[in-house]
């Protein structure tokens, strides 16, 4: 191998592996359309995804920020949204809650059993849902001792905040998960 390409591969890793922070003057906007724009040291990304990188632990911090189109390369990391000017933070925040859309169950009224699917039919701070998990997945993560996520077969997520402010038969019906 020539040290030539030896330089392109070496200067490709550097490129792959390097963290940008992007700076508090980045200017983030709305489109027409409602997606997010941004336009940073002169260059303008039509459309950006925003991908929180600690979403339950720490869901304003470190916000990977990624070309739409292509392999979603990464165009840098939002260290501290709350340190981004308002408007910027409003609409961050507003693509974030369209993209982590997680209600929050308060009340479950029945879990069922049938054929390797728990059917679910709850009360969230979203209203009345129903859906279906897969038994033989890790579909309920546990975040700590009384925070549960769900993730169903539609790939909806739904937050328990905390199991012990649930009735003993709520929890009984929980049992089979914690």
């Amino acid at each position: 191998m020539s040290d030539n390409t030896l330089n392109i591969f070496e200067q490709k890793a550097e490129e792959m592996t390097a963290t940008r922070i992007i700076p508090v003057s980045a200017v983030f906007t709305r489109t027409d359309g409602g997606f997010v724009s941004l336009d940073l040291d002169g260059k303008h990304y039509d459309r950006v995804r925003i991908i929180r990188l600690f979403p339950f632990s720490d869901a304003n911090r470190f916000l990977s920020v990624r070309e739409y189109e292509g392999d979603g390369k990464e165009i840098g990391i939002i260290e501290d949204l709350d340190a981004m000017s308002g408007e910027t933070k409003e609409v961050i925040s507003d693509q974030l809650t369209l993209c982590y859309f997680t209600p929050v169950i308060s009340r479950i009224y029945s879990i069922k059993d049938e054929y390797g699917y728990a059917y679910f039919h709850v009360m969230t701070d979203k209203g009345e849902c129903r859906f279906a998990i897969n038994m033989g997945s890790n579909a309920v993560s546990k975040l700590s001792d009384t925070r549960l996520v769900i993730v169903d077969v539609d790939e909806n997520r739904f937050e328990i905040r905390d199991v012990d402010a649930l009735s003993q038969k709520e929890k009984r019906m929980l049992d089979l998960f914690l």
